[in-house]
């Protein structure tokens, strides 16, 4: 990223941090209020296999809804850091700026819109998704 960019983009990532930290306490406070309505909502000795099965899927529901919150959360603070590093705003594949269009709708992007659709499109084909961001491609 050039000197310049850095310089004349600063206020604007002000802005995506101010965004990215509210997200960021905003999911763990979901997943705070998530844990505490299972708890609240929990049979000590389920009744019958009904209430067996009801209880099942809502732990299933929130591990996944957990899981789902988890990632989000890495990948914000990966965009925090990336603001610090002055990496932000710049494709982790293709080194291009991302759109501001893009980082309004979605301010963790690692990747602009072309490189994620390529990204998006090898996932679909099989490759895992940590594979591919493990090998940095």
């Amino acid at each position: 990223m050039t000197k310049t960019m850095k310089t004349g983009a600063k206020p604007k990532f002000a802005t995506y941090q101010k965004t990215l930290e509210r997200k960021a306490e905003e999911v763990r406070n979901s997943m705070s209020a998530q844990k505490a309505a299972q708890v609240v909502a929990r049979l000590d000795i389920p009744s019958d296999e009904g209430d067996l099965s009801q209880q099942s899927h809502e732990e299933w529901i929130f591990l996944n809804r957990n899981t789902i919150d988890m990632k989000l959360l890495r990948e914000i603070s990966g965009a925090l850091h990336r603001i610090e590093t002055g990496q932000y705003g710049t494709c982790m594949q293709c080194e291009e700026p991302i759109s501001a269009k893009r980082l309004d709708a979605l301010p963790w992007a690692r990747y602009c819109v072309p490189c994620q659709e390529r990204i998006a499109a090898r996932i679909a084909q099989g490759e895992r998704e940590e594979e591919f961001e493990e090998a940095g491609r």
